[in-house]
């Protein structure tokens, strides 16, 4: 089966969708499919990628070409939008062509046009089958707004929220709009973009400061004002580095920009620089810049005290819901933003949760009636905290989680014994499933899904040689080992096995000890008594496990050495 690896997009989140378009392309099982990269640019085109550009740091690398000083995207060269796609980039495809070149879209694309339900009409306009929740799921995960309302309907959890409209925030006044929300939801109150993922724009804002809170609503609107005073100073250097870090997705507004006082809409660094030259000539003391997909309406929502965990949620076979064992979120930082999500060392993850079994297992519950409530089915993750009174308060319901090589949807499905490549399969099968209920296509559909079930039951029952290989207990060797145990794994001719030297001792690893993140973790688990939860989760995920992984093999196993040898 061809499988289009669609990644990129014109979102904030791009850069994180390449990270998991790489995952995918490298992990997908080989025995099974085909992979073909398709890239979506900044102005929604579709490139069958060339393959060499999947090993590329990041999008800019490759795409568009760049001229010193400047970095950007392609939205900065608007005249590339009715451009031909250099041959070394790729072919353009258009949709109407899809079905001759790939027969599944696995998408691994975030923020609005890709996880809010617009991809997915695409497809199945076409008649392509997709992985991840439908429109309607899709939908409802994208609007924070939308899916506080819905969750609390589900289960009547009770927190505290406010909005505010771009035209309610500029015409209005700021320190009135401020502690009318001291009022409603007290300090600290948590700001949100609410089309945003990967925590882009939030805000927290602690103390009684109105310039703190200006700030934090401003970076949710994605509006940024520049004093006159502080342009004059900047010297031509410094004013080329502002401008490039507006380009940057992860802390700048991104280009294309409006100037407000001027109604400009500016594309490129350069372009702003004289602009906002010009702007300054007279005795203008401000400058407002507006992103062009700026937020309309941005959320309030109170401060909860608690242990944050992620949980994520799937189906077995006949489409019931099993949550998996939650991941406590550990911050060393004290706002889970963007960079201590994805900065390596700013978050410490746990599972399950560290407390007691009964509030594990109605974190689960939860989130699984709260997955099917909202309609989101295949797969998602839902982020929540668990409150010193032992409340459960959920939000964030993410679609499309990420999907990187340590992401916690693997850590997570690992936990019930499958690793990447199982899970992306399941990703694809139980997909295929999903949409048979759309009542489109529906033979073909069914056909391909019992095709795909055959092979991976050929595939469980085929032999396949160990390859072994033995490592020592430091981070830099179990990392090492776990990325060749992937690609092994990715190959579907061998099945990898490590084996651990750890305190004099050797250990056959096992898919859950190949997630944790460091080596005290692993002796952790090899010391300590069995979780009850993780042990109850297993059982629930039995079929999945069975179908997807093959083994239930969830011990590790204390050899002597040389005993690998031994053919197994």
């Amino acid at each position: 089966m061809r499988i289009g690896i669609f990644f990129g997009g014109p979102s904030r989140e791009r850069e994180i969708s390449f990270a998991g378009g790489k995952t995918a392309f490298g992990h997908l099982d080989k025995s099974l499919f085909t992979a073909v990269p398709v890239f979506v640019d900044s102005f929604g085109r579709f490139i069958r990628l060339n393959p060499k550009w999947m090993y590329e740091k990041g999008i800019r690398s490759f795409y568009p070409p760049q001229s010193a000083p400047f970095s950007l995207y392609a939205e900065s060269f608007p005249e590339l939008r009715k451009s031909e796609i250099a041959p070394e980039i790729g072919e353009r495809l258009q949709p109407e062509d899809f079905s001759s070149h790939f027969d599944f879209a696995l998408l691994a694309m975030h923020g609005p046009d890709c996880e809010d339900g617009a991809i997915q009409g695409l497809l199945e306009w076409y008649r392509i089958p997709y992985s991840g929740p439908g429109i309607m799921g899709s939908a409802a995960g994208i609007d924070k707004i939308l899916q506080n309302k819905m969750i609390a309907r589900v289960n009547r959890q009770q927190k505290k929220t406010a909005t505010l409209s771009y035209a309610d925030w500029t015409g209005g006044d700021g320190k009135a709009i401020f502690e009318r929300l001291k009022a409603e939801l007290g300090l600290p109150i948590v700001i949100k973009a609410p089309h945003q993922g990967s925590s882009i724009g939030v805000s927290i804002i602690k103390n009684d400061s109105l310039d703190d809170f200006k700030k934090g609503v401003n970076q949710c609107f994605f509006r940024m004002e520049i004093s006159a005073a502080d342009w004059k100073q900047l010297s031509a250097q410094d004013r080329q580095e502002a401008a490039q870090k507006i380009a940057h997705l992860d802390e700048g507004i991104g280009y294309p920009v409006e100037l407000v006082e001027t109604s400009e809409y500016i594309c490129h660094p350069l372009a702003l620089i004289g602009a906002l030259d010009a702007c300054f000539e007279g005795k203008r003391a401000t400058a407002t810049l507006l992103s062009a997909n700026a937020e309309e309406v941005i959320l309030f929502e109170e401060f909860v005290e608690g242990q944050e965990f992620s949980c994520g949620c799937i189906q077995d076979p006949d489409g019931r819901y099993v949550a998996l064992p939650p991941t406590e979120i550990v911050k060393v930082s004290e706002v889970f933003d963007f960079n201590s999500k994805y900065r390596p060392g700013a978050t410490r993850k746990r599972i399950p949760i560290d407390t007691s079994f009964e509030n594990n297992r109605r974190a689960q519950e939860n989130v699984a009636e709260v997955a099917e409530g909202l309609g989101i089915d295949v797969c998602v993750r839902i982020d929540g905290f668990l409150t010193p009174g032992g409340d459960i308060l959920l939000h964030d319901p993410n679609t499309i989680p990420g999907m990187s090589p340590t992401s916690l949807i693997f850590k997570q499905m690992a936990e019930i014994g499958l690793n990447v490549t199982q899970t992306i399969t399941y990703f694809i099968r139980q997909s295929i499933r999903q949409r048979l209920n759309n009542g489109k296509d529906t033979v073909r559909l069914r056909a391909q899904l019992q095709a795909l079930d055959r092979k991976i039951s050929e595939g469980n029952r085929k032999f396949r040689p160990e390859q072994i290989r033995v490592v020592e207990a430091t981070e830099e060797d179990f990392e090492q080992a776990r990325a060749w145990w992937g690609e092994v794994n990715a190959e579907g001719k061998y099945r990898p096995v490590v084996i651990l030297k750890l305190d004099g001792k050797f250990y056959r690893m096992t898919v859950p000890l190949m997630f944790r993140e460091y080596i005290e973790d692993v002796r952790g688990v090899l010391e300590g008594a069995p979780d009850r939860l993780l042990e109850e989760t297993r059982k629930k995920a039995i079929r999945i496990t069975e179908f997807f992984g093959g083994s239930t093999n969830f011990d590790a196993e204390a050899i002597r050495e040389g005993d690998w040898m031994t053919d197994r």
